[in-house]
């Protein structure tokens, strides 16, 4: 299917209302705004990492309401299980038989709420239905609502007592963007409207699951030129590669990277910079929106060694430096 202007255009009419609507609620944060709009219509899941306080799940609440969508918020702690997320068998003795009890992740828009304070097992549960769109209990599978949209939140502080996800697992989220604090301008305005008691905000639905839908296929049909898919391999290959060449010498990514990026990593910029593209209005991707979403989509699959954290490098400084690298190559 071939996606027209005219389809473009409505597209990026649809998509700018919806981001309006969410900034009368949401105060700065507009870089984390477009991010979840980019992940929801390239039909991904997120991880954001960010200090308490910052709207994470005040923002996916917003939205759930502007597409009139089912929202179900799910706080992780250690004593959480797999039944507790996914649901249960419950036995009647009444009746003698059995009912399935489904759980709270059968829900359009879910928020894992510090997903790493729960342990592996109710980890690799949500995980499974990210991944599969469905839910086994006893013998009978449960298709997931679509569309289905999870965003799991990770607290960079007070990080005791936590259970780290696995590098493969993380694998699994479209995208990881990390939050910083307001500026003082934009914690000026979260104070005023806070305590403004004569204004009530109220959001009404701006479109519904079918529309979205609609949006994801044409996020799909954005043109994505054979050239930008080059660029896009060589990069994720050149997380693999163990030497790179730069205009200062030799770096030696051996003693930096431990594992690369995976061929997700190729499929999540590709499907990225599609959905930036259609926010854009465009039928087609350029080489702006593959960059700008580097970051997003490679931090997380990226792992560096213990000797590259040693010496104060992060995944995004490394990602950073190869950008440079095809910078001044180009």
């Amino acid at each position: 299917m071939n996606l027209t202007q005219e389809e473009a255009s409505r597209a990026q009419a649809i998509l700018e209302q919806l981001c309006y609507e969410m900034k009368t609620v949401i105060v700065g944060q507009d870089r984390f705004l477009e991010r979840i709009l980019i992940a929801l219509i390239a039909h991904g899941h997120i991880l954001v990492e960010g200090p308490p306080g910052l709207a994470k799940t005040l923002t996916l609440k917003c939205l759930a309401a502007l597409l009139d969508l089912e929202f179900q918020r799910i706080q992780f702690t250690p004593d959480l299980m797999p039944s507790d997320l996914i649901g249960t068998r419950i036995y009647h003795p009444g009746t003698g038989s059995f009912r399935t009890e489904l759980g709270p992740v059968m829900s359009h828009f879910v928020l894992a709420d510090e997903i790493n304070r729960a342990p592996a097992k109710v980890q690799s549960a949500l995980l499974e239905a990210m991944q599969e769109g469905q839910v086994t209990i006893g013998r009978e599978t449960h298709e997931l609502p679509h569309p289905f949209f999870v965003m799991a939140t990770q607290n960079p502080i007070d990080t005791e007592g936590t259970y780290p996800l696995p590098e493969a697992q993380l694998d699994r989220f479209l995208m990881k963007i990390t939050l910083d604090y307001p500026t003082a301008q934009e914690e000026w305005v979260i104070l005023q409207r806070m305590t403004d008691t004569s204004q009530e905000l109220s959001l009404k639905p701006v479109l519904d699951s079918t529309a979205l839908i609609q949006l994801i296929d044409s996020a799909r049909a954005v043109y994505l030129d054979p050239g930008l898919m080059h660029w896009i391999v060589d990069f994720v290959q050149a997380t693999r590669n163990t030497m790179t060449e730069v205009q200062a010498g030799v770096v030696n990514l051996q003693k930096t990277i431990r594992y690369g990026a995976s061929p997700r990593g190729s499929l999540a910029l590709a499907q990225c910079a599609k959905a930036r593209a259609l926010i854009r209005g465009r039928t087609y991707v350029i080489q702006e929106d593959i960059i700008e979403l580097v970051l997003d989509c490679l931090r997380h699959r990226v792992i560096l060694t213990y000797e590259g954290m040693a010496r104060g490098e992060t995944t995004d400084s490394v990602l950073n430096g190869l950008l440079a690298q095809r910078a001044e190559e180009n």
